[in-house]
């Protein structure tokens, strides 16, 4: 996983590319999104689950059951992601110092912020399925995308 994104937020990318690429016509199971990825699958279900409640993926159930888009692919973004997976980050307790943190440290990173998520906004899961085909992690498409 690339230093910068963090892990849940470079697992939840690679799920909503593998499943937008290989969720026609069945849905993904977590089971075979883990062994693609070799990850126990109880790794993923925490993420596949924040990005449900988020309405980026549906989750069906049953024994042909699994997960697929829950739009199309040009209309969810990194930043979309990211904002399901990651959440409001954590405010660190600082006690000592609360001026230097406020005045200081909290609005360079609040600006950090935007600007990495900024950066995903920019790029869609279309985006993405276009980068892994152009390097043929995933074979071509066998057609247009209509999910809405």
């Amino acid at each position: 996983m690339d230093a910068l994104a963090p892990p849940r937020l470079a697992l939840a990318l690679a799920a909503m590319v593998d499943i937008a690429l290989h969720a026609r016509p069945q849905p993904v199971s977590a089971k075979a999104l883990a062994a693609r990825h070799a990850l126990p699958p109880r790794h993923l279900e925490a993420v596949l689950q924040a990005l449900v409640h988020h309405g980026l993926l549906k989750g069906m159930r049953g024994p042909h059951g699994g997960y697929e888009l829950a739009r199309e692919r040009r209309r969810i973004s990194a930043g979309d992601i990211a904002r399901a997976v990651l959440g409001p980050e954590a405010r660190p307790d600082v006690e000592a110092d609360k001026a230097v943190f406020g005045l200081v440290v909290a609005p360079l990173v609040a600006e950090a912020a935007g600007a990495y998520l900024a950066t995903l906004d920019a790029v869609t899961v279309e985006d993405l399925c276009g980068r892994a085909e152009a390097v043929r992690v995933a074979g071509p498409r066998a057609g247009p995308d209509f999910t809405i």
